[in-house]
């Protein structure tokens, strides 16, 4: 699967200029945790409910904005990486998400909740499958790759 068909889209995107209070606001909106920072079209930047302090952070946030608060140092993605490229890149870099960008333009973004989902849904599948069975080895569970190497 490709990030290209499982990414929210549009990206929520704000501005360097914007006030963090607009932003957080906007987060809560429409229920995200994370905001695309751009330059006109460029991607510059990404900015987290974290980063603007959460709920209890209006101290954060007041008098400041976007460009103050946002990680500049943004890992992005193309629209036709593959999920586990996606959750080596999530996982060693330590980030939450993946703004994708498509000719230098943010068309959507993937999270972490998003690779999560992705996982239970296989989990789901596989524990309805009457071929599939769980073997642990030696009081762990074999890793993914053997799982479906048996297949």
């Amino acid at each position: 699967m490709r990030l290209g068909e499982i990414m929210t889209k549009p990206a929520r995107t704000v501005s360097t200029a914007d006030p963090a209070d607009d932003a957080f606001q906007l987060m809560r909106l429409h229920r995200v945790h994370h905001l695309v920072v751009v330059e006109g079209k460029q991607v510059v930047g990404i900015v987290s409910d974290r980063d603007l302090g959460g709920p209890r952070g209006a101290s954060v946030r007041r008098g400041h904005t976007i460009g103050d608060l946002m990680t500049r140092d943004v890992v992005t993605a193309p629209p036709d990486l593959t999920e586990r490229q996606a959750a080596n890149l999530l996982r060693g870099r330590s980030i939450g998400c993946l703004p994708i960008v498509e000719n230098g333009k943010p068309v959507g973004i993937v999270t972490i909740t998003d690779m999560l989902e992705i996982l239970g849904e296989v989990v789901r599948r596989a524990s309805t499958d009457a071929r599939w069975k769980p073997v642990r080895r030696m009081g762990k569970w074999p890793r993914m790759a053997d799982r479906s190497a048996r297949h």
